[in-house]
């Protein structure tokens, strides 16, 4: 006689593929950025300006993936990502101040127009790779979260059919 009911769960993971792909995109595109940044023709303030922009623009890419899936989160019941409304003002307006004074100060800039698309393009790339990059560590996080769980229900339940069968 089994004292708790047998069930089979399947945490659902991403493939070694999908993570390589995943950090393979987000180094490609840090390297592009990088290299286009640190030939950027110009002024010195120019220079600094832009890469300022661009480590901005990726920190509250960052920052908004986490606050959106938290929010999901609650949303469906959890009790993470209750926030006030006024941090999801300074999340959404911090990144879209991030994109917009970054693509300003590009679109501003006095360079060659395909200099420009280069950043642009790069930059754009970066911050996509950084949504997706942010999603598949959060899922990894969560499913191991779930592992744990389960680990220590089947543990728990071991337990108590070790107590159960001595008596």
């Amino acid at each position: 006689m089994q004292p708790f009911p047998s069930t089979t769960v399947s945490i659902q993971r991403d493939t070694r593929a999908w993570q390589f792909q995943v950090w393979a995109s987000f180094a490609i595109a840090v390297f592009l950025c990088a290299t286009g940044l640190s030939w950027l023709p110009g002024e010195a303030l120019d220079r600094a300006f832009m890469v300022m922009g661009y480590v901005f623009c990726l920190s509250t890419a960052f920052m908004l993936a986490k606050f959106v899936r938290d929010s999901q989160h609650a949303g469906a019941g959890g009790t993470a990502g209750r926030d006030v409304p006024m941090w999801r003002l300074v999340v959404w307006g911090s990144f879209f101040t991030a994109m917009g004074l970054t693509g300003w100060g590009l679109v501003r800039m006095e360079i060659n127009d395909a200099y420009k698309a280069f950043l642009g393009v790069s930059w754009l790339f970066l911050i996509s790779s950084a949504f997706t990059l942010a999603k598949t560590l959060r899922d990894r996080h969560e499913a191991d979260l779930i592992e744990a769980r389960l680990q220590g229900r089947r543990a728990a339940r071991q337990e108590a059919a070790a107590a159960g069968s001595a008596e």
